[in-house]
């Protein structure tokens, strides 16, 4: 647990910049226009699906390089980040060429003409920004495949202050700069992201053993360590698609109920997110120590590896879902003073006190299944707990039992817990065959 917490604590930071990087462009933009504000809302809506399921398609970076490291085969390393890297170039060039769709997309599922309009001018400008995202990714990951987070969190950390820096110049147009609006905070994050990227590359081109690791010498079977990659990142990819575009069905819901139930429901929700960060630093560092143990070919390694990290994961949540039970209705007031919406809040934060037990729990094993290379099972048992319980349990108690809002929190709480259950055992029958590297 302490080693998974040194290992954890630096990609918890780093995820968890990446999301105030968010907050801090909505506030900014808030302030500016509410109308600019939809715009980018808009916008990201679009973006954040693509670039969650690019994370996955890009994760078997980590995998490979965890399991190589383990396994003492460090020239490896450096391949599978080299090959990662053109993957992430090519990713992103894809979805640079999907933001320049943006206003037929939009359109298509019922936005008005001024919105879509108005969104696919930010896509334009984000979309520069997006292959260096994916390269930035992958970057990443090879260095926390070798246990190597700190970088990666201290680039975070001047990104989001840079971040912020451009945002006061391109949307207010300050220093001489154009007055953008959204679009200038879009601009800034495509240059907060090429920094960003070329920051971590110069740190792995100075690293001191990136001879020993394989970095810069010629690669054999491109194309062969290509498709690994490729086969790996599919099922992560599409697991992060589908349960993304769950959570953004049960959102639409809400919507359905009114705007004050989908305030509320913002409010909790965006709280759960923020508290989810530690559940991906931490599945994050329970997918490199099982790829470490894999490596290895320790299985006793590989079992207490994936169960410390659950245990850890579980003494967090219970800490915030303590929080969450007694203080539901003061952390509604820190983001309304609606008082109709601070009730509604307020009983979603209580609700989702429980769902943060579970939630932790499931992403955990998700990591650790990961670990060991078990990509395909973990992503269907997850759909089933998303699509199949959390969606239609929601539903139903939302709006064929009366139960509005609350309902859906409830449906997500019965998709967790069918989630980690199902996983945990998952893992428990996994983690005691003989594994061999992926």
């Amino acid at each position: 647990m302490r080693d998974t917490a040194r290992l954890a604590i630096p990609m918890i930071i780093a995820r968890a910049g990446l999301l105030v990087m968010v907050a801090v462009d909505t506030a900014m933009i808030g302030h500016y226009s509410t109308e600019h504000l939809a715009f980018y809302a808009a916008a990201n809506a679009i973006q954040i699906v693509m670039v969650l399921i690019g994370v996955g398609l890009l994760q078997g970076t980590m995998i490979f390089v965890a399991q190589a490291h383990g396994a003492k085969a460090y020239r490896e390393c450096g391949r599978y980040w080299q090959v990662g890297l053109i993957n992430g170039f090519l990713l992103g060039l894809l979805m640079l060429g999907v933001c320049f769709f943006g206003e037929t997309i939009l359109g298509s599922i019922g936005q008005s003409d001024q919105l879509s309009t108005g969104a696919a001018d930010v896509l334009r400008m984000i979309s520069w920004g997006l292959p260096a995202m994916a390269m930035w990714v992958v970057t990443a990951f090879f260095l926390e495949g070798l246990s190597r987070p700190l970088p990666g969190m201290i680039v975070t950390i001047l990104a989001v202050v840079l971040n912020a820096v451009l945002n006061f110049v391109f949307i207010y147009g300050n220093l001489g700069a154009a007055e953008m609006g959204a679009e200038g905070s879009a601009l800034a994050t495509s240059i907060t992201r090429w920094l960003m990227f070329l920051a971590l590359l110069v740190f792995v081109l100075l690293m001191s053993d990136r001879s020993s690791l394989g970095i810069g010498t010629q690669i054999p079977n491109w194309w062969e360590t290509a498709y690994k990659l490729f086969r790996l990142g599919i099922p992560m990819g599409a697991s992060r698609g589908l349960e993304t575009a769950a959570f953004s069905a049960l959102t639409m819901m809400a919507g359905v109920l009114g705007n004050i139930p989908l305030a509320g429901y913002q409010i909790a929700f965006n709280l759960v997110a923020l508290v989810f960060m530690c559940a991906i630093g931490v599945a994050s560092a329970a997918t490199i120590r099982v790829g470490n143990a894999v490596g290895e070919s320790n299985s006793n390694n590989i079992i207490q590896s994936g169960w410390s990290a659950f245990i850890l994961i579980s003494f967090i949540m219970l800490f915030f879902a303590a929080i969450f039970l007694l203080l539901g209705m003061p952390l509604a007031q820190v983001y309304t003073d609606d008082l109709s919406v601070i009730l509604v809040a307020g009983s979603l934060i209580f609700i989702a006190g429980f769902v943060l037990l579970f939630d932790g729990g499931q992403a955990v094993l998700m990591g650790a299944l990961r670990g060991v290379g078990d990509i395909w099972l973990p992503p269907l048992l997850q759909f089933f707990s998303w699509w199949g319980v959390a969606v239609p349990v929601a539903y139903a108690l939302a709006f064929y039992l009366d139960m509005g809002v609350s309902g859906l929190m409830w449906g997500i709480l019965a998709g967790s817990i069918v989630s980690c259950g199902s996983l945990g055992l998952r893992f428990s029958t996994v983690s005691r065959r003989t594994i061999q590297r992926v």
